[in-house]
């Protein structure tokens, strides 16, 4: 693990204290806005039919155009959350965190869409949800038992286990937490140059969201739909 990854996952459990209002509620609520659109942003499945229809029905142009295009926004939300000085960390690091869970659960969702998947499915929602770790994190959550499978598993196990949910939840907003505190640790530096940060900001959510969407890409594999 990275020094920033490392630190960042030391700070977690403090970042509360600065946002009270992060709690695993905030990790559905941001899937549930993802997959059925908030504000600007239509929701995933219309979104990824979009692209769909712009490749002309090829299943993998859409799903690297949606990926590309979730980068690009992501870039523009860590530029933006990240432009402020430490002082404003009360305010900036929940509406990071926020931001990047809403657009990488809904590139996820839109890729699980044109695979085949059905989103109103709670296990598909959770293997979306699990797909925000990357694959290094479910790895290592699965090696010790703490996931009980990878996210293709989750999304096509026999039956919905509600008991999972909650574990989902939390693993998945301790991991941006720890993300984005690990980030403004390393941005820190760059404060004295009010736009450093923001590139940095800019540069680490875009790369993360690759990351992830690369991941889902690879594992949700082609699924019929019944």
């Amino acid at each position: 693990m990275s020094v920033k990854g490392s630190i960042g996952k030391r700070l977690a459990p403090h970042v509360p204290h600065l946002a009270p209002s992060l709690t695993t509620s905030f990790v559905r609520e941001a899937l549930h806005r993802a997959i059925h659109g908030v504000g600007p942003l239509p929701p995933a499945a219309k979104a990824a039919d979009k692209q769909l229809a712009e490749q002309h029905g090829d299943v993998d142009k859409a799903i690297h155009e949606l990926i590309e295009n979730h980068v690009r926004y992501a870039g523009a939300q860590g530029f933006v959350t990240n432009l402020g000085g430490l002082v404003t960390a009360a305010v900036t690091i929940p509406t990071n965190i926020t931001g990047v869970a809403l657009l990488q659960c809904r590139m996820i969702a839109g890729i699980a869409h044109l695979r085949g998947y059905d989103l109103e499915d709670p296990r598909v929602r959770n293997a979306v949800l699990v797909c925000v770790l990357g694959e290094d994190a479910v790895n290592s959550l699965v090696k010790k038992r703490k996931l009980p499978a990878p996210p293709m598993a989750l999304a096509t196990a026999p039956a919905h286990d509600p008991a999972i949910d909650r574990v989902i939840s939390h693993e998945v907003a301790s991991d941006l937490i720890s993300r984005v505190a690990g980030k403004r640790l390393a941005v820190t530096v760059g404060r004295r140059v009010p736009v450093v940060g923001g590139l940095v900001g800019a540069g680490a959510d875009g790369w993360t969201t690759w990351k992830v969407g690369r991941y889902a890409d690879r594992e949700l594999l082609p699924r019929t739909r019944r």
